[in-house]
């Protein structure tokens, strides 16, 4: 079975506001991708920074935090994956401030993982962590490179069998790659906003 980590304990220094509580629509951008990931994976776990506010989530949705602040995305996968059922076997990771994120290219990626411990989406060599779906038996490598300040997310990658996921692979699903469309600043935030005005395709 997979399940879903939604990370948001990012500072969101350039964007000015915290993200997951910005508005999108009848939602807060996190209330959103959090419905969007659960229409294709289940549980959902949303890992926030240790003081952090988040708006309400359905029920059926865990919280957890980071156990340090400041740590990078694997120091959300770690609380993320401790935090989910023994039952679940591997989780689609991502980040708080997609809400263009396309359910298909969820179901793409745990589908390209195969007998692979990570598939992760890759672009020009560069590789995107809050993309990707991890096995929860990464979770021991991750906590030693935590342990050993080796925080950058390719260190991981390079240690486990990791599937990097080209653009090519996910026309079919999402051609325009937003799921990968991450809000970092205002003119980001309206952007989207009058995109989802004009196709509201979800």
């Amino acid at each position: 079975m997979v399940g879903g980590i939604v990370v948001c304990g990012g500072k969101s220094t350039r964007m000015g506001v915290p993200k997951a509580t910005l508005p999108f629509g009848s939602e807060t951008m996190l209330q959103r991708v959090v419905r969007l990931l659960g229409s294709v994976v289940s549980p959902i776990v949303v890992v926030a920074a240790r003081e952090q506010s988040l708006p309400d989530l359905p029920d059926h949705v865990s919280v957890t935090r980071d156990e340090r602040d400041e740590r990078g995305p694997l120091e959300g996968l770690r609380a993320g994956l401790k935090a989910l059922p023994e039952s679940i076997d591997a989780a689609y990771v991502t980040s708080c401030d997609v809400p263009l994120l396309v359910p298909a290219f969820v179901e793409r990626m745990i589908e390209l993982l195969g007998e692979h411990d990570i598939a992760v989406m890759e672009i020009d060599g560069f590789t995107h962590p809050l993309s990707a779906v991890y096995r929860r038996d990464v979770l021991p490598q991750v906590e030693s490179l935590l342990e050993a300040d080796r925080l950058r997310p390719v260190f991981l990658f390079d240690a486990v069998r990791t599937r990097r996921v080209q653009p090519a692979e996910m026309i079919s699903v999402d051609p325009q790659l937003r799921t990968l469309r991450n809000l970092n600043t205002r003119q980001d935030y309206l952007e989207a906003l009058a995109e989802i005005n004009d196709s509201r395709p979800f």
